[in-house]
């Protein structure tokens, strides 16, 4: 290819190969486009030229945005008394982009990075410093969602309570009271369940168990945290609220577990060696390993199988729904959920250790405008 085509198509070939375009982001996807279809011969001058206007005028929504955030985060100032938990709110921006980038839905971008920064900063809790008795209180007060019984939590656990309690709130707050009232317990036992999860496999780690393959996808499907993430954007995205549909979502239905999984194999794929040394529990690879003698190499292969399969299943169920239950957009959210996480592990830990490439992607969707210097004889 490389003697016989163009430098654009062959990229655009390349591109392809790599990963089929159904599982890109498609913002980011959107953002390489425009350059690519800069180079084409037959480039419509007027039609580039309103593409690079579109796109610069969202990410200047998505850059306000970003600083609402970072202001946010500062105010919280999490990061000074939980020193040991990663701050990584850049990348959780960009995750948000890509699940919701549609400029109208700001409030629900604002909230789910706040979600996200939480659950990654209460993860590290349980995945790094919190003893085993801490925990089990932790969880135990979560639970009931104890705001009294806080008193009995140590100090940084204190602060974690009281932040997620103010979230929800901001979550709930737009909403209205009947909603609210409907919502709120739903909320909480989201966040709850995926605490339960947290300190199964804390409890995994501090034994040195490793589970089998399916007991530890049972538990770490939830643990990934895409049911917290995607339960938010419904309530977010403005979506009817009934105790049916609430229900319906709590039950982790397939248009949230099969992304769920997705993310969470991805993840495994590629933090496998770097969590084990961090301290976390054995992943989907090591247990693989474990259950059946297969190297390394064959394990990760055969967790590659299973993301296709998870992808397979996600498109039935997308195609095979002429009623779906639930709204579009939060479909397109859930989808794009799992595309986020194909995008952000395809090369590595593209959250907690970024790559150059992961770090170029941020820098192009959300820090640098393009260039938009058409001569006037251009747009004739």
């Amino acid at each position: 290819m490389q003697e016989i085509l163009p430098g654009s198509i062959e990229s655009a070939i390349g591109h392809a190969l790599d990963l089929p375009l159904h599982r890109r982001m498609p913002w980011m996807e959107a953002r390489m486009y425009i350059d690519m279809y800069e180079l084409e011969d037959d480039m419509s001058p007027p039609l580039l030229h309103l593409a690079k206007i579109h796109f610069n005028k969202v990410q200047s929504i998505h850059q306000k945005e970003l600083k609402h955030a970072g202001s946010w985060w500062r105010r919280l100032d999490l990061g000074k008394t939980i020193n040991f938990s990663r701050d990584r709110l850049m990348e959780c921006f960009f995750y948000v982009v890509g699940i919701v980038h549609h400029p109208d839905y700001g409030f629900c971008r604002e909230k789910l990075t706040q979600v996200g920064m939480l659950i990654a900063t209460i993860d590290d809790v349980y995945d790094v410093y919190g003893s085993l008795e801490e925990l089990e209180l932790f969880t135990q007060i979560i639970d009931r969602w104890d705001i009294k019984g806080i008193v009995e939590l140590p100090y940084y656990m204190k602060i974690c309570f009281s932040a997620l309690n103010d979230t929800i709130n901001g979550v709930t707050n737009h909403l209205y009271l009947d909603d609210r009232l409907e919502a709120i317990p739903y909320i909480k036992r989201v966040w709850a369940d995926l605490f339960k999860t947290f300190l199964v496999e804390a409890k995994w780690h501090k034994k040195g168990y490793i589970p089998t393959l399916k007991e530890y996808l049972s538990n770490a499907s939830i643990s990934i945290s895409g049911h917290v993430i995607l339960f938010h954007a419904y309530i977010l995205l403005k979506c009817k609220i009934s105790k049916e549909t609430l229900q319906q979502l709590q039950d982790f239905p397939n248009i949230i577990r099969l992304p769920s999984l997705i993310f969470r194999l991805c993840n495994d794929l590629a933090t496998s060696s770097a969590e084990q040394e961090r301290g976390d529990v054995a992943t989907s690879v090591q247990c693989y390993m474990k259950e059946t003698g297969a190297s390394e190499e064959e394990a990760r292969l055969y967790i590659s199988i299973l993301i296709n399969d998870a992808w397979n299943d996600l498109n039935r169920e997308y195609s095979a729904c002429s009623k779906p239950l639930f709204p579009q957009r939060f479909i397109d959210a859930s989808i794009n959920l799992a595309r986020m996480a194909n995008f952000m592990y395809q090369h590595g830990d593209g959250f907690s250790a970024p790559s150059h490439q992961i770090k170029g992607s941020i820098k192009s969707l959300l820090l640098n405008s393009i260039s938009n210097n058409l001569y006037e004889r251009d747009m004739q």
